[in-house]
């Protein structure tokens, strides 16, 4: 089974028409829950011939608490995947905003039109986890536009410890923490820490300026994931990074 296929039927659509209660055009470039009173939907159809379909973009997602450093960790995995030939598209996620959105497309790394913004309009584990449609049709817009997309890195707005995301929208996740949130973050079992495919201890060049102890950080986190991996960043310069990449590729994208 390749990933994805265990997404739920509603991945493959694509949102032809967002309207709003008033019947207004909302831009399909933008979703936020004030814009979907009302949607017409088509199914997704490959326009090629004499090949088999593409299987679809595989769906990775990067939560985290706020000031981990996710948006930061995005900027530094767009521009490696691409380098390996990686067809991305992103999707960020803000509670009422399109901050991160904005930030990704003035950034050079990636063409604007691949970046979709999600504003939740509430805490923002509620977009990922427990009602991911706005986020499951800006990917299946993605898919749509973009026939032979491989990869969609989908940003949750900052949370807390327990944030998880629903299988439902992504086939793989990463959590993200940082040093200067404490060293005791592991140990305390968040559900984000446990059950997240790959945890990212990120800024790890400040542990020795806030006192925290690193190689006790790494080791509980270790006892607490039951084998799953862990891997150390400092994304600010990208060290650590190109190990981040090679989990995706290697857990996710099979090469492809």
């Amino acid at each position: 089974m390749r990933a994805g296929e265990g997404r739920a039927a509603g991945a493959t659509v694509h949102v032809a028409l967002i309207a709003d209660a008033t019947g207004r055009l909302v831009d399909d470039a933008e979703f936020s829950n004030e814009s979907l009173g009302m949607n017409t939907v088509t199914p997704v159809i490959s326009g090629r011939t004499g090949a088999a379909p593409h299987p679809g973009a595989a769906r990775v997602g990067i939560g985290g608490p706020v000031g981990s450093g996710k948006t930061r960790l995005l900027e530094q995995l767009i521009p490696r995947f691409i380098e390996r030939g990686t067809n991305v598209a992103v999707i960020t996620n803000d509670l009422a905003t399109k901050e991160d959105a904005e930030r990704v497309r003035r950034s050079g790394l990636i063409d604007p039109a691949r970046v979709l913004a999600v504003e939740t309009g509430a805490c923002p584990h509620t977009a990922i986890r427990e009602d991911p449609t706005l986020n499951i049709q800006a990917a299946d817009d993605l898919d749509a536009t973009y026939p032979n997309l491989d990869l969609i890195l989908i940003e949750s707005g900052g949370d807390n410890l327990a944030s998880t995301f629903s299988l439902d929208l992504v086939d793989y996740w990463i959590f993200v923490i940082d040093v200067a949130g404490g060293d005791d973050i592991p140990r305390k079992r968040g559900l984000g820490v446990i059950q997240c495919d790959l945890l990212v201890i990120n800024k790890t060049d400040l542990a020795p300026y806030v006192g925290a102890d690193l190689e006790r950080m790494v080791r509980e986190a270790n006892d607490v994931r039951g084998g799953r991996r862990v891997l150390l960043t400092n994304c600010a310069k990208g060290d650590g990074v190109d190990e981040v990449v090679a989990a995706v590729a290697n857990q996710v994208l099979f090469d492809r």
